[in-house]
């Protein structure tokens, strides 16, 4: 069984994908699933639908709402395939914890950070000093597409302390063309040209304050790092603009990527099975409750084992899944209905792309409900991630996942009890899960598309900027102050004056 995956034909990945398209009629799943026994899809009839209905029904949610101190709150910020649509923006997982019952201290995550994300933040009232911990599972630029506006706005807007990325080492995969490279492609490398790529940036903005004065820095041993914390770059230790990687071995299955004691979240990452040698799969651990989050993946076992959790069970497992290449083409090209195949060039050439993808990278609908199938205990909560919903797209994807696996239900807006188990959902952006061990339940973030970000907060004095000048404090003693003009050339200025403008700007 465990080489199933890796050889699939054309047709084995349009079986597993379920192929259930008459779930999308506008009305749901009409045929599909176990109901369907021919090897070839079933088509859709009727208009495809531009909206996800289940989610407009879920409780809202307004942040910044208390956290409880034995709840794991995950969000998602990002939750959509590459392109990003307005629906959702590309792949981010905000994961906060509470005190455990004041056993520790509350503690937040990031896992990935795709093109779009950034904007979700803001809106949310998520200040960037709490995005100061980044797992990335693999270097797309649909995963860390926004880590270049997180990193360089930052200390502008809260994070006064550095910037933590973790992510895979290199593929060891060598170019198939003459010489052979040998890519140097890993986190290290790529936090070192990102930093190098943001440098006007970093000296334009450090007219402001971007560090604090004291602060104790994490170390290997307080956060249970598997390496030394080493920025990379020049800046000053504790510096917001201090880019630091944390380089895992993508090969370990098990290995340990956080460990804070102080706060009990333990982190461990697996390989996962993405396009090219390298990509990660992370698993969350705190006070009892448990996630594991693959990212982009082929069906594969480690996620299998990871989520049996030594045979108690997962939580959340949020898994990525992929629409059956048919599917894919007619949504792309604004279709009602698949056309026959081969068809057409530029049908044929869009289905056998989609089968090239989702055989390099991707899992299929109905593989989905295989994997699900193998989990046991099964997890509380299934979260198809990485999808493109819309009230057809589930509803096909539903009746594929309950062809490969029973009893799997779609939860609602009512919580689900400790002790039930088999339930899925579909994340979109501002989805917001609480997790505790009594209940799980799925709410709908409440903002608007005008919002503005959150005031930044710090929490202690904070060192002179980079570029200052000498000023006076209001007790009349010399201070070293922010020099706002001090990287630019103002002989062509406009000054504020009684025949120009206010001075205060209005």
């Amino acid at each position: 069984m465990k080489d199933l995956f890796s050889r699939l034909t054309r047709r084995d990945t349009m079986k597993l994908s379920g192929l259930a398209l008459g779930g999308l009629a506008v009305g749901g799943a009409t045929r599909a699933g176990a109901e369907c026994t021919s090897t070839e899809p079933c088509y859709p009839t009727g208009e495809p639908t531009h909206r996800y209905s289940l989610f407009r029904t879920l409780d809202e949610f307004v942040h910044p709402t208390p956290l409880a101190s034995d709840e794991m709150r995950i969000t998602f910020l990002g939750s959509g395939f590459p392109p990003p649509r307005r629906a959702q923006q590309e792949m981010s997982i905000f994961v906060e914890v509470g005190d455990g019952g004041g056993e520790g201290q509350p503690d937040q995550v990031i896992f990935d950070v795709g093109s779009g994300a950034a904007a979700n933040y803001s809106a949310m009232g998520i200040d960037f000093g709490r995005m100061d911990k980044i797992f990335v599972n693999h270097l797309h630029g649909d995963h860390m597409g926004d880590l270049a506006h997180v990193y360089c706005f930052g200390p502008a807007m809260g994070r006064k302390s550095p910037q933590y990325v973790w992510g895979p080492g290199p593929s060891g995969v060598k170019s198939p063309r003459p010489p052979r490279r040998l890519y140097d492609d890993g986190t290290r490398t790529f936090c070192r040209n990102l930093r190098e790529a943001c440098r006007w940036h970093s000296e334009s903005f450090s007219f402001l304050e971007t560090a604090y004065a004291e602060q104790a820095l994490p170390t290997r041993e307080s956060w249970g790092l598997p390496c030394d914390p080493v920025a990379v770059g020049d800046d000053p230790p504790g510096d917001g603009f201090a880019l630091v990687p944390i380089e895992l071995d993508w090969t370990k299955v098990g290995g340990v990527a956080y460990d804070n004691k102080a706060t009990g979240v333990r982190i461990t990452h697996f390989p996962v099975v993405h396009c090219r040698k390298g990509s990660l799969g992370y698993k969350l651990e705190w006070n009892g409750l448990s996630m594991v989050y693959t990212s982009d993946t082929k069906p594969e076992w480690n996620c299998v084992a990871a989520a049996r959790n030594e045979h108690k069970g997962v939580d959340v497992f949020v898994h990525e899944m992929i629409l059956p290449p048919e599917l894919m083409a007619m949504k792309n090209a604004r279709l009602r209905r698949p056309l026959e195949y081969p068809g057409p060039d530029f049908w044929k050439r869009a289905v056998d792309d989609a089968v090239t993808v989702i055989d390099s990278s991707h899992t299929p609908q109905g593989a989905f409900g295989y994997l699900l199938s193998r989990i046991k205990p099964r997890p509380r909560l299934a979260v198809a991630a990485h999808f493109p919903v819309a009230d057809d797209t589930v509803a096909c994807a539903l009746e594929s996942v309950k062809a490969h696996c029973d009893r799997i239900r779609q939860l609602g807006k009512d919580p689900l009890p400790w002790d039930e188990r088999g339930y899925i959902t579909w994340a979109v952006d501002l989805m917001v899960i609480s997790v505790t061990k009594d209940a799980i339940k799925q709410m709908r973030g409440v903002v608007t598309d005008f919002a503005w970000p959150p005031i930044p907060q710090t929490s202690g004095e904070l060192k002179p900027p980079k570029y200052w000048k000498w000023g006076v404090d209001e007790n009349g003693n010399p201070v070293q102050v922010s020099d706002p003009r001090a990287q630019i050339d103002v002989s062509t200025v406009i000054e504020p004056g009684p025949d120009t403008y206010c001075e205060d700007g209005y």
